[in-house]
């Protein structure tokens, strides 16, 4: 059983004594913690009515210290617990009154945990998670994800489980979903991320077929340092080429 305290803001979070933030500044705030996190999943997740950031004359949104500690606890329940809104807007509900509530354990497998409002769960490393946990992640039915499947987007292991990786893709096409893209217009970035790892693999393949453990570690290590270069410059690559600016 574990319990997080109630006094701590979580990383990536603000405190109380900071001023109301733009959205692009609640995006930076955010990132360390949930890398996958995106302009468009916040203003989901306002129109779901899990957060309501106040709106200037000129009708900017203006997040809140609590509107930023609100978001990053849905997107803890989201990342670790692999719950749907509708569960989480309860549990909000709970914490706003005080109350403490009981979450699955990451990956929806053995104990639950007990939260409280304001508190820092940390980083949880998902285990493998089975078809029904991983639908309710990303919020979808069966058809969708049998479409993504179909697509190559989403895959299983051998044993028909789901890793932590699969859930983060199975998330990012569902939110991709709500502006119309389909599986088919996601072939490409697929293809694309196919042709990365194998630019990767080039390079550490050497390390790899090394005797010597320290180099195999090493191996890994580079690995995860060039795919995240790979995915900041492929953004940055996708924000120069629309002219994108966040303020």
């Amino acid at each position: 059983m574990v319990r997080t305290s109630t006094g701590g803001a979580g990383h990536g979070t603000a405190t109380a004594d900071e001023p109301a933030m733009s959205i692009g500044t609640v995006l930076l705030r955010l990132r360390d913690e949930f890398p996958e996190v995106t302009i468009s999943k916040i203003r989901f997740l306002e129109a779901e009515g899990l957060i309501e950031p106040q709106r200037t004359p000129s009708g900017y949104r203006k997040f809140s210290p609590a509107d930023v500690e609100r978001l990053a606890q849905v997107l803890r329940m989201q990342r670790d617990h692999y719950l749907p809104l509708k569960v989480i807007r309860g549990h909000l509900d709970a914490l706003a009154r005080g109350e403490r509530v009981a979450l699955p354990a990451a990956g929806g497998q053995g104990d639950s945990g007990e939260v409280s409002w304001g508190a820092d769960q940390g980083r949880v490393t998902a285990a493998r998670i089975g078809r029904a946990e991983l639908l309710a992640a990303a919020e979808v039915g069966e058809d969708q994800l049998d479409a993504w499947e179909s697509y190559g987007l989403v895959s299983s292991t051998p044993e028909g489980a789901y890793d932590a990786e699969m859930v983060t893709v199975a998330k990012l096409v569902a939110d991709l979903g709500r502006f119309g893209l389909e599986p088919r217009h996601l072939r490409a970035m697929r293809a694309a991320a196919d042709r990365e790892a194998g630019l990767v693999e080039q390079v550490v393949a050497p390390l790899r077929r090394h005797r010597n453990p320290q180099a195999r570690a090493h191996a890994e290590a580079t690995a995860k340092e060039l795919a995240e270069l790979s995915v900041r410059l492929h953004s940055a690559l996708v924000q120069a080429a629309l002219g994108i600016r966040l303020h």
